[in-house]
């Protein structure tokens, strides 16, 4: 065998595969508030599409899929606010109350006060 051979191992994961054991150790190095606040964007910036609020926003205006979104976030803000400290709560509850402020504009017909998405965790929202 030549030096300028590389030397294949069974632990190795085979080219293009993914290293799982790698990436398992990348994720266990975040911290919790910071997947949570992670998770919580995506759900606001997929709500605000789903909204018809990004470029070319009529295109992809789909409301039920954003009251699902927009649920699910309320979901998360309000069940991890004790645990990611109002450092990070604050602006997760004020772009979830203008996630759902855009909703209740964007409906044709408005829910009543404390039905709209995620309503039943945050209480009604008002302007």
């Amino acid at each position: 065998m030549s030096d300028a051979t590389p030397e294949s191992t069974p632990s190795a994961p085979s080219e293009g595969a993914p290293d799982f054991d790698s990436m398992t150790r990348d994720i266990a190095d975040v911290p919790a508030v910071e997947v949570i606040t992670t998770v919580a964007v995506h759900l606001m910036s997929s709500a605000a599409v789903n909204l018809g609020l990004a470029e070319e926003g009529e295109d992809h205006k789909d409301l039920d899929e954003a009251r699902k979104l927009i649920t699910a976030l309320a979901g998360l803000v309000t069940a991890s606010a004790t645990e990611v400290s109002n450092f990070h709560a604050g602006p997760l509850r004020d772009g979830l109350k203008s996630l759902q402020l855009a909703f209740r504009e964007a409906s044709v017909v408005p829910d009543e006060p404390g039905k709209g998405p995620g309503e039943q965790y945050t209480g009604p929202v008002f302007g």
